[in-house]
């Protein structure tokens, strides 16, 4: 009978015990894991506060690239008086191409979609001058393969890089809120 007396004079220390025990570690526990949850939220907020001027500096990037790349900025910059219509179409080509390699890096900031549009843009682009130079011939001048780009980005639409800058600036627009 002693026996089970000290068993429930244990057990009246212990369970009241095990219970305190137990309801201090769970306030422990969710004390520490808001803790690490405003540490993660915090640090978050100072990635997104650094990386904010990189994103911003790569859609500025690529958007002076599709301004460059644009038949109108394109032909003023590449023309050359005197040159014939096959050396133009390939300095434009090779232009188009040289700015879109020196941008590659960009794609890292910006969203998927916004990085398919400037691809689109510089391909479509590459399908424009590509027409004109088939429908001005290979005999043509580069004055007549100039005319040739405008008339067909007279016919288009819009001009392909527009689009992609539209892209641009609604996705700057939703980063900055």
């Amino acid at each position: 009978m002693e026996n089970s007396k000290d068993w429930t004079d244990a057990l009246l220390y212990f369970v009241p015990a095990l219970l305190v025990s137990g309801a201090m570690l769970l306030v422990v526990k969710r004390f520490l894991d808001r803790d690490h949850q405003a540490r993660l939220i915090e640090a978050k907020r100072s990635m997104q506060k650094e990386s904010l001027p990189l994103k911003l500096q790569a859609y500025e990037r690529l958007v002076l690239f599709l301004e460059r790349i644009s038949p109108n900025s394109l032909l003023v910059r590449t023309h050359r008086a005197g040159v014939s219509a096959s050396q133009l179409h390939a300095d434009l080509l090779a232009t188009i191409r040289a700015e879109f390699e020196h941008n590659l890096s960009q794609q890292i900031y910006i969203s998927s979609a916004a990085w398919e549009a400037v691809k689109n843009s510089k391909e479509d682009t590459l399908r424009l001058i590509n027409s004109a130079y088939e429908t001005a011939g290979q005999n043509a001048n580069g004055i007549q393969l100039s005319s040739s780009i405008f008339e067909l980005v007279m016919k288009e639409e819009s001009i392909p890089s527009q689009m992609a800058i539209d892209v641009l600036k609604r996705e700057v627009k939703q980063l900055l809120g």
